[in-house]
């Protein structure tokens, strides 16, 4: 019992995360642990591939990559050596519906950061010579990924389960549209970014409402206008058919297999039993039953393992194998069984205990790190599962049942209807 009242005093709640809203509409939300000198501040900001236009797929990735080439105060070389010289780290990507920034560096840095993190979301100059380089990294990127059979599977796999959805275009975008990127069109999409709903959490060796105050001083009086609301992803249909394609990769010796469904949202009531029959398809132990099925017993792929996104949007629940194309019959009718046992039959009483466990230990174990507790405090701010939603969160696991599972594996999976992406030789 002692053990347990520890790891449940480990687990961030209401009574020791310090949330506070910004004037802006920015959410603040801190959590002290003095064990280490470090600070890890995780940021969301609404934005991203949602908000481009189809010719121009690709934009908010490009955008997020030249947000740190240059602000009004520090050209590029400048911002990464004031970042370097004191052992911290900055990161921006894009996503569809977010930007997200990851930040480490010792509390006394947790000022500078701040202060960075906002002359680059606020003042960046996008110089031109840096707008062609990352042109041409991404273009380097988009070359490679035409020769790579498991990102055509995946590309191909999204096209195919969500027709006419903006989850079926690439977030990285294509050679044709990257190529018109103009310098304009990055300026242009800087307008999307504002406080109004941006979420900065901060986790570390620095007092909660110090590190409100802190981000407070940072982006406080950051105003746009402007600014439109967090794209949302509209529903998607789901899949009545077989829908399959082949994408030929001259020279190799591999094909990938990437079939599946759109899933849950995070925030569905069905995610986590959605997630636990997940783990048991393709995920437990050695990929769970997929595993066993497709790599194991008929030595049929490389790797079988199934995947669920839980994204702001009906992300997708997918299943990868890499195969010698000889097998890639063998390997959809094996993988399209255990699909069908998943749906049809309740899981068993060891599958479902041995699950909760590890569910219940995999929370305790992302709790030993900064960057964990970050995390988890983002997502329950994000998707707005409540303060004390990891608190509660043994307990769901404990009353899920093998129905649970069950019902949502059949909500979202079907044998007999699904998109599949086969990319290899031909």
């Amino acid at each position: 019992m002692a053990s347990q009242n520890i790891h449940i005093h480990a687990i961030p709640g209401p009574d020791d995360i310090h949330r506070t809203e910004l004037k802006n509409g920015i959410v603040v939300l801190s959590r002290e642990n003095f064990t280490s000198p470090s600070v890890v501040m995780e940021v969301r900001i609404p934005g991203g591939a949602l908000q481009e236009p189809p010719e121009k797929t690709g934009l908010a990735n490009f955008h997020s990559d030249m947000l740190m080439r240059g602000t009004q105060t520090h050209t590029f070389d400048q911002l990464f050596e004031e970042i370097e010289s004191i052992g911290a780290n900055l990161d921006i990507s894009s996503g569809g519906h977010t930007y997200t920034v990851g930040s480490k560096s010792l509390a006394e840095d947790l000022p500078t950061m701040l202060r960075l993190l906002a002359e680059v979301l606020r003042e960046p100059t996008f110089p031109a010579d840096h707008i062609e380089k990352v042109r041409g990294e991404i273009m380097t990127s988009l070359q490679m990924r035409a020769h790579d059979t498991r990102r055509m599977a995946t590309l191909t796999f999204n096209e195919l389960a969500y027709p006419d959805h903006p989850y079926s275009k690439s977030v990285t975008g294509y050679l044709e549209t990257v190529e018109n990127i103009t310098r304009d069109d990055i300026v242009e999409f800087q307008n999307n970014l504002g406080p109004r709903g941006t979420i900065v959490v901060v986790v570390g060796a620095i007092k909660a409402e110090e590190a409100a105050s802190m981000v407070e001083k940072a982006l406080g009086d950051w105003e746009n206008p402007a600014q439109p609301p967090r794209p949302e992803a509209p529903p998607v249909s789901r899949i009545t058919e077989v829908c399959r394609e082949f994408v030929p990769i001259p020279g190799k010796t591999q094909a990938d297999i990437v079939m599946g469904y759109p899933g849950p949202a995070r925030s569905a009531p069905d995610f986590k039993a959605a997630q636990m029959a997940n783990n048991i398809l393709g995920r437990f132990g050695l990929m769970g039953r997929l595993g066993e099925a497709v790599r194991q017993k008929q030595g049929l792929a490389y790797y079988s393992y199934s995947q669920i996104d839980g994204s702001l949007g009906p992300g997708p629940w997918k299943i990868v194998a890499g195969v010698d194309p000889a097998n890639v019959e063998r390997a959809i009718e094996t993988i399209r069984q255990e699909v069908g046992r998943i749906v049809k039959e309740p899981v068993t009483v060891e599958e479902l205990s041995d699950n909760k466990s590890y569910f219940k230990g995999q929370l305790v174990i992302g709790m030993e790190t900064n960057e964990g507790v970050a995390g988890s405090i983002m997502n329950m701010e994000l998707h707005q599962l409540g303060l004390d939603y990891l608190r509660q969160y043994p307990a769901m696991i404990d009353a899920m049942t093998a129905d649970d599972l069950q019902a949502a594996a059949a909500h979202y999976l079907d044998p007999d209807a699904y998109a599949l992406a086969v990319a290899g030789p031909e």
